[in-house]
């Protein structure tokens, strides 16, 4: 077994649900308090008693006749599993709980309302040279190896593979020509198992893939996508599954938290745990209306995978897959909240905000513009506090001011002798006349000056209009 976690423990916040920190003990709806400690932490025990149906979520929260008529609908369209360890993570008297809103079905999923959600809206299928394998990009294959989960996204983007029925616990001969495709195809390098969730996966199957990956030498990376970490964490506590997954030797284990009230103690645990066998353990995160679509929610999940050792990867944007249109909100959001975290945190914590492109064009970086204007010899840069600054990349002498009129703002930095415009009001430039008092020696190294600001420094004037521009 790993060994538990010996953070220092915290005593929770009344509600259970309002704490900012990670709580230091398991969460339990009323329904389960009295299931002994050896049930709980049991995989088999969760998965058995998952929630599967709208006859059960109508014993465990509150609904209207009509959203238990709406959802009834939809259960036969998408399953429908939340193991009893991730329901109770849902705050039962919020029918906005973000948790619950990732797990149990809603009248929204039913609305289609700009026609542009698809069942496959990524065409991972038109790019698939065999049955369940997706090569889209030069060195890496994508591997479906089950329908099953351990909880079910209501926004997942591969639905359509879920929603299969039985006939995948055993080696198939699709299973057999995905392996060997990535035999075949040496400019295959990095190789994602996913689904489904692929630690859903009978011992025997997830053997069959992780020792034939292993043999293939063109094989550097095997990722594993799963959400077990978040949603069915004593899958995880089984010393053997961790074993076998570090036994391939080149694993990655790319999981799946959408929010901080996801790191949990047990989560927190198997982490440790993958980490000490010796894989490193990314997250992809996914931008979700309701969900984490506010930037002080992003900061406390982005700070709260660092505290556990998860590296940021990606955050996506939600894709426009059937049933999911009610979770996407605007890029303009996604750019928004990266705008709050560039600068304002460790850079180790900042995911990638990617758009994945429909008709199969691959993921698609987005952030806030950096770059504000050019010339032959430099560039005009914006940082995270808005200072702009004239850069120059190359070792080469700069070109003389321009000959011509008197010029200011953007324009002096690029042709005149200014290096920098700084917003007004700045911190940093706070905390270095705080030090010039101090020490009135204290200069250059850190750009110091007078309080009027260093030689070539443009003071920019505030937004609000209160001071006059200067071009120094």
């Amino acid at each position: 077994m790993a060994e538990p976690d010996t953070r220092p423990s915290t005593t929770p916040a009344a509600s259970g649900f309002d704490d900012d920190e990670p709580p230091s003990r398991s969460r339990r709806l009323p329904a389960w308090q009295d299931v002994p400690d050896h049930l709980w932490t049991d995989w088999r025990w969760q998965t058995q008693n998952s929630v599967r149906s709208v006859r059960q979520l109508r014993t465990l929260l509150t609904f209207s006749p009509a959203e238990l008529e709406a959802i009834g609908r939809i259960e036969s369209e998408y399953k429908l599993a939340i193991p009893p360890y991730y329901f109770s993570l849902i705050d039962p008297d919020d029918p906005f709980d973000p948790i619950r809103l990732q797990s149990v079905p809603s009248p929204l999923e039913a609305q289609n309302q700009s026609g542009y959600e698809l069942e496959d809206p990524l065409e991972e299928d038109k790019d698939s040279p065999v049955p369940g394998l997706t090569h889209r990009y030069p060195d890496r294959a994508l591997l479906i190896t089950t329908p099953n989960c351990s909880m079910y996204c209501r926004y997942c983007t591969r639905k359509r593979a879920t929603l299969t029925r039985g006939g995948w616990e055993g080696i198939s001969a699709d299973d057999e020509r995905m392996i060997d495709y990535v035999r075949r195809t040496e400019s295959i390098r990095d190789v994602i198992v996913s689904g489904g969730d692929p630690l859903t996966l009978p011992v025997g199957k997830l053997r069959y893939y992780l020792d034939n990956l292993k043999a293939i030498d063109h094989v550097d990376v095997i990722r594993i996508g799963t959400r077990v970490p978040v949603t069915l964490p004593q899958r995880l506590f089984d010393q053997e599954l961790i074993d076998l997954l570090a036994s391939a030797e080149k694993v990655y284990i790319q999981t799946h938290f959408n929010h901080p009230r996801e790191i949990t103690p047990e989560s927190a645990r198997v982490v440790k745990a993958l980490l000490k066998a010796g894989m490193p353990v990314n997250n992809h995160s996914v931008l979700l209306k309701g969900v984490n679509d506010d930037l002080g929610t992003m900061r406390e999940l982005l700070r709260g995978l660092l505290r556990i050792k998860v590296r940021p990867y990606y955050l996506f944007h939600c894709d426009p897959v059937t049933g999911a249109g009610h979770f996407r909100t605007s890029v303009w959001k996604g750019l928004e909240i990266m705008e709050g975290l560039r600068g304002h945190m460790s850079g180790i914590g900042i995911p990638t905000y990617v758009v994945d492109s429909p008709h199969g064009g691959g993921k698609i970086p987005m952030m806030p513009n950096y770059l504000v204007s050019m010339a032959d010899d430099a560039v005009v840069l914006r940082n995270y506090e808005g200072m702009l600054i004239r850069y120059q990349a190359e070792d080469k002498p700069g070109l003389s001011p321009a000959a011509g009129p008197r010029t200011r703002g953007v324009s002096a930095l690029l042709q005149g002798d200014k290096t920098q415009l700084m917003p007004e009001g700045n911190e940093r430039m706070e905390r270095r006349r705080r030090m010039e008092v101090l020490d009135p020696g204290y200069e250059a190294g850190c750009g110091g000056g007078d309080s009027d600001g260093p030689p070539g420094v443009l003071p920019l004037p505030v937004m609000n209009g209160r001071h006059a521009a200067s071009n120094g």
